[in-house]
């Protein structure tokens, strides 16, 4: 925004820009740093060069950690709490399931809502069988298993992967 001076003082150059709403009625009221701050407001940091998984881990950081879901993971994806915690990307469909305990109140520190009013998700194929979409995460998890030198991982997924694959 151009230089614009505070409302409140007259004196400072405003930093804080805020837009509420009230019954409808709109007003912006721009602030210097002092006068934010007496009214209990701090200049949030420039999100807008940030890339968007950084701006969604900055969001989770305030979200206390569940000690209940250290360890948890996905049995589809294998993702587990933490790398969710970390990285703020769940790693399918079933993680949704999986973490339904800690992502409400993340939800709701991002989207202001826990309740979807948008559009409804319908997958690219509707007509893929469960069974395709199990082998698929099976076998995600076998290379992330590879990758990570976790052969004894590896062989029991190998085994579960013929076990379903058709003869």
């Amino acid at each position: 925004m151009a230089d614009m001076i505070c409302n409140n003082c007259g004196a400072t150059d405003a930093v804080v820009h805020l837009t509420q709403i009230v019954n409808n009625q709109m007003s912006t009221h721009h602030l210097c740093e002092r006068c934010a701050a007496e009214k209990g407001l701090e200049n949030a940091p420039d999100i807008s060069n940030l890339p968007l998984i950084d701006v969604i881990a900055q969001m989770t950081e305030d979200v206390p950690a569940d000690p209940r879901m250290s360890g948890t993971e996905c049995s589809f994806c294998g993702l587990t709490y933490e790398d969710f915690r970390r990285t703020g990307r769940l790693g399918c469909p079933h993680c949704y399931e999986t973490f339904a305990g800690h992502l409400p109140q993340l939800l709701q520190r991002i989207h202001g809502a826990v309740k979807h009013v948008g559009k409804v998700y319908l997958p690219p194929d509707p007509t893929a069988s469960d069974m395709e979409k199990k082998l698929e995460g099976l076998r995600r998890r076998l290379h992330r298993a590879i990758q990570s030198e976790d052969f004894e991982r590896a062989a029991e997924l190998r085994d579960q992967i013929r076990a379903l694959e058709p003869a």
